[in-house]
């Protein structure tokens, strides 16, 4: 049998659940899931690998209208992830409305196949799948529907099934043994982000991003500093929280889920540094990066 490879894009709006469908799917935890929307902001990329297949799944943010540049670069990488892929996974929730026409259009006149993803039915009945497959059908006219729970892992074989049916034929792009492209710093910083996002309220995970400043892997120990990014002293303040309540608890859940990543024992140092309006400047998202 010939080898078949391709570029499989994840999109969709903010919590419709593209990230435990990309985890369900590649069998690890890749993208960072939390109840925040918009906790993906780069394009992050899984592999899997068997000895006739080579997927490469691309999870990217979730679909918005950018307010500011951090946002316009975010939805660089999902429009470059619609050019770029052999298949689209259009993962839509039951109950969402959809108004981002742009990315609408282009899934309608792209000429990789679109695979509609209607997530969480296992919250809903029968007539509701019905007419929401009748909806996606008259909207972009896709290849294929599938009702799914990702999260449940209802029907995500079949949707599996379909990606290695429609691969083109190609030898594989990345070694066999690599899940990634991203290096062990970058997971790291999600695995803290993601603490950021469940562990404080309102705008602050918004506002934030982790930088890794030094990773020192030692025979039995592997030591790692990160600064959190703020854009203000009072986020600087509630992210601390008093007497270092709060840092500490990211550090102690952060640490915990590292360990089990990396599979080693971790000492984990956290600082957190103000840079005002960070998402604004394009200098700095370029050296956070967010250039595309």
């Amino acid at each position: 049998m010939s080898h078949k490879a391709g570029f499989v894009s994840i999109i969709g709006k903010p919590n419709a659940g593209k990230s435990t469908l990309m985890n369900a799917l590649v069998g690890e935890k890749m993208s960072i899931i939390t109840p925040k929307a918009q906790t993906t902001r780069h394009r992050i990329i899984g592999i899997v690998n068997d000895e006739d297949h080579q997927i490469v799944f691309s999870d990217t943010p979730g679909v918005i209208k950018p307010n500011y540049s951090l946002q316009e670069s975010m939805m660089n990488f999902v429009m470059g992830s619609i050019i770029d892929a052999d298949i689209l996974l259009f993962v839509t929730d039951i109950n969402e409305k959809y108004d981002e026409n742009d990315v609408l259009e282009k899934l309608r006149t792209t000429k990789s196949p679109v695979a509609v993803i209607i997530n969480k039915v296992d919250k809903s009945s029968e007539e509701e799948v019905k007419a929401k497959i009748e909806f996606w059908k008259n909207k972009i006219n896709p290849d294929v529907i599938f009702p799914i729970s990702a999260l449940l892992g209802y029907n995500v074989e079949s949707v599996m099934q379909y990606i290695k049916d429609k691969l083109p034929e190609h030898p594989a792009y990345y070694a066999k043994d690599e899940l990634t492209d991203k290096n062990m710093r970058f997971f790291v910083s999600e695995i803290i982000r993601e603490k950021v996002f469940k562990l404080y309220e309102k705008e602050i995970p918004y506002s934030t991003e982790i930088i890794i400043t030094s990773f020192k892997e030692e025979p039995k120990l592997t030591r790692i500093a990160a600064e959190i990014i703020v854009e203000r002293d009072s986020q600087k303040n509630i992210i601390i929280g008093k007497a270092g309540a709060m840092i500490k608890k990211v550090g102690t859940y952060a640490r915990q889920d590292i360990e089990e990543f990396i599979g080693g024992k971790v000492f984990l140092e956290l600082f957190v540094k103000v840079i005002p309006d960070w998402r604004s400047k394009k200098n700095y998202l370029k050296r956070f990066g967010y250039d595309d």
